[in-house]
């Protein structure tokens, strides 16, 4: 890769001095990026500009400022969610600090995120980590708007998620309607759910149970060019199959 500093030493060192000092301009120029931590020639701009390069955990406030403000207004929820994920990263009062200054340049909607959402799509934990906290920013207000669903779509293609994972994790953290008075889930229904006897032998019970989930689990349909319905759908069918093996275990005394 050229880095802007590399490119403008060695143009520098070559009008003084010919190849030479552009060979010189250029080693100097790569110690200055390499120490500015410099990617690419937006990074330089912002450093000229005086905004110093954002660190990861500022990354994702900006982020979740940019969804905050992206229906045109900055609710109570947006708020007390942003706190959460402090608290969540068990953050000190300086780095809340900055958190707080990176919510609020997400805010403007001015922030060209691209760059650093690469550097993360790198380490899958965190790249998914980056996304679920967007997903919890989303649904802080209780809504999912049009542009919150196209800001994610485009950063969790950036992250390296496939359309169908990023679905999956929207549903994950959609607000659940109440249940229907009386809708609880029965030790009958789950053996029925689980395709097993009452009296089926436990590991029999976990075979079918993985089996099952393996099948329905949204992860399958990724590429599939499934619907938000199908992928809805699996992730209900396979929560429903959780919940009745957990109920199986617990009757059985496990």
């Amino acid at each position: 890769m050229w880095w802007p500093s590399t490119l403008i030493g060695a143009g520098a060192g070559f009008a003084v001095a010919s190849i030479p000092g552009a060979l010189l301009g250029a080693l100097l120029g790569q110690a200055m990026d390499r120490r500015l931590r410099l990617e690419g020639w937006e990074d330089l701009r912002e450093r000229l500009g005086g905004r110093p390069a954002l660190r990861d955990e500022e990354l994702l406030f900006v982020l979740l400022g940019r969804l905050a403000k992206s229906d045109g207004r900055v609710v109570d929820g947006h708020i007390q969610q942003a706190r959460q994920e402090m608290t969540r990263l068990d953050m000190a009062e300086p780095a809340r600090l900055r958190a707080i200054a990176a919510f609020n340049r997400g805010k403007s909607g001015k922030v060209r995120v691209g760059r650093y959402l690469q550097r993360i799509k790198q380490q899958p934990h965190a790249a998914e980590g980056t996304l679920r906290a967007c997903w919890r920013m989303v649904w802080a207000d209780g809504k999912a708007g049009m542009r919150e669903r196209e800001l994610l779509l485009e950063w969790g293609r950036r992250l390296g998620l496939s359309r169908t994972q990023i679905q999956a994790l929207a549903l994950e953290y959609e607000p659940r309607k109440a249940a229907p008075e009386g809708a609880v889930l029965t030790y009958a229904a789950a053996l029925r759910l689980l395709g097993v006897e009452a009296d089926s032998e436990i590991e029999h019970v976990k075979q079918a149970y993985r089996r099952l989930v393996s099948k329905h689990h949204p992860d399958k349909l990724a590429g599939s060019g499934a619907s938000d319905a199908q992928v809805r759908e699996a992730t209900e069918r396979t929560r429903e199959l959780h919940q009745a093996y957990a109920l199986v275990r617990k009757r059985r005394g496990l």
